[in-house]
């Protein structure tokens, strides 16, 4: 798993396909109830995840996800109910989950000392373009820091006219690279354009690194997915 040192009482984990108990097309660590894995393996692997930052897997929330730019205040123990794709709490017992397996999963923190608040978003093409991480943002408030997880990279993402046209009036012509469409990159201009300055970005591939990371790009399903799970500590 891959941690973020996030400033102030967070425990923030992005996690990857290692070290779960699921197998087959989702080896090992399968967040995702809904790829067809067997859900008695899902729930170890969540409960793993939550062990990762300390958490207990009763109270884990997390959305039914739509590629919106909805973030919900998370609810204790809220799975799968409500459509969208972020969620927000400043409650320190309360673990948040966003999954993804191409989709940039971010996380979003309180960093200037005011009551402590943490997000995790789910951001793919659609999300991005429609406002979830200005949603994000917004939900939290103050002085913030994000981290922007593994997703699929540059190097990888080749899309038609129709997606690259609204990126490049978003975010300009350097936003693709021929075909190719760097998602890292718009997710950073869209989280300094909402005013947070502090960001940290893996710049890890999904579709690149077969070994550490489900990609629907790249298998298709069934596969399973990771995310990233936060606290306030």
């Amino acid at each position: 798993m891959i941690r973020w040192d996030a400033p102030g009482p967070y425990k923030v984990v992005f996690t990857t396909r290692v070290g779960g108990v699921s197998e087959g097309p989702y080896a090992s660590l399968n967040l995702g109830r809904k790829t067809g894995d067997d859900v008695e393996r899902v729930d170890e692997n969540r409960r793993r995840a939550c062990a990762e930052i300390g958490a207990d897997p009763i109270g884990l929330a997390l959305n039914y996800q739509v590629h919106s730019a909805v973030v919900r205040r998370a609810q204790q123990g809220e799975r799968g109910v409500a459509q969208g794709d972020g969620l927000w709490t400043e409650e320190p017992a309360l673990p948040v989950l966003a999954l993804a397996a191409d989709c940039l999963p971010i996380a979003l923190v309180r960093a200037n000392g005011a009551a402590p608040a943490v997000s995790v978003l789910h951001a793919g093409r659609i999300g991005l373009l429609d406002g979830v991480v200005e949603a994000g943002v917004e939900a939290l408030g103050g002085t913030l820091a994000a981290a922007i997880g593994p997703a699929i990279g540059p190097c990888c993402y080749e899309v038609g006219e129709e997606v690259a046209a609204p990126y490049r009036a978003r975010f300009g012509a350097g936003i693709m690279r021929g075909r190719k469409l760097d998602l890292w990159q718009a997710a950073e201009r869209a989280l300094r354009d909402a005013g947070v300055d502090r960001i940290e970005r893996f710049d890890l591939c999904t579709a690149c690194n077969p070994e550490l990371f489900f990609s629907h790009r790249r298998d298709g399903k069934p596969r399973g997915v990771q995310g990233v799970v936060a606290r306030v500590s």
